[in-house]
Order: structure tokens, then sequence, then C-alpha cells
């Protein structure tokens, strides 16, 4: 621990040398703020001009991957994207005989689905809806 009436010692950790501070004064100039700058008018037109299933691009692909792995037919699993106010709609289609995979015992792996999907859309800046067709 240092005491006020210390003595400077050059290259002591806990001072600061002349010679650092004009190498951090070198950084900061050769570095521009304004350049990575984002301008949020601009990520909102990108995101309104887009369609329903490119906005939930990722939670797309979390539905049919989790719904693909969890069936016996993964081939008969299918995501058709809508939209409705201002929800993304994914309706998850599946086999008959995969019907109670992806539903769980009283809905709970329905609603872990639901769940997952929910925070990929949220990621997307998206509000997403899962509902499960025959």
């Amino acid at each position: 621990m240092s005491d006020v009436h210390d003595d400077y010692v050059a290259g002591d950790v806990n001072t600061i040398d002349e010679d650092e501070i004009d190498d951090v004064n070198d950084v900061n100039e050769d570095y521009d703020v304004n350049d990575d700058v984002v301008d949020i008018d601009d990520v909102i037109e990108d995101v309104e001009g887009s369609g329903a299933s490119e906005r939930a691009a990722a939670a797309t692909a979390v539905l049919e991957f989790i719904a693909k792995s969890l069936a016996e037919d993964p081939s008969a699993v299918s995501v058709d994207v809508s939209e409705r106010h201002d929800k993304v709609v994914l309706s998850l289609s599946v086999g008959p005989g995969d019907m109670g995979r992806i539903i769980g015992r009283r809905g709970r792996t329905a609603q872990a689905i639901r769940a997952l999907v929910g925070a990929a859309g949220a990621r997307d800046g998206v509000t997403t809806s899962v509902d499960i067709v025959d």
C-alpha cells in the first residue's frame, strides 16, 4: 500500500510514466469513434422492409432443428412462417406419429420449444409465436 508521501519511482507498477501517457494519446488520435456508429433508423428500415421469414430466420432455424431432432420422421417436419399483427407466427407441422413427441407430457416439451424459439426471435428483435398444427 502506498502512502501519499512516497517518492515517485520510475517504472513502478503504481505510477504512470510520461512515455505511457504519450502512447495512450497516440492511440486515441488514430482511432475515430464515429467510424463505428450505427444509425438506428437504417436498422429499423431494414427490419420493416423485410418479410416475416427473413425477420425470424434464427427462430425458424431453431424450430426446425429442434423438431427434426425430436421427430422419428424428420422429413415430415415443415415450418410455415406468417405474420399476424406485430408477431411472427411459426406453424409447425410434423408426421402423425411425432405429434406426441413434440407436445410432450402435459405440453412441457411444446412449452420448452416455444421458450427457445421465443429467445431466438428476441435475438432478432421479433416477437414469435409457435403453433403446432395437425
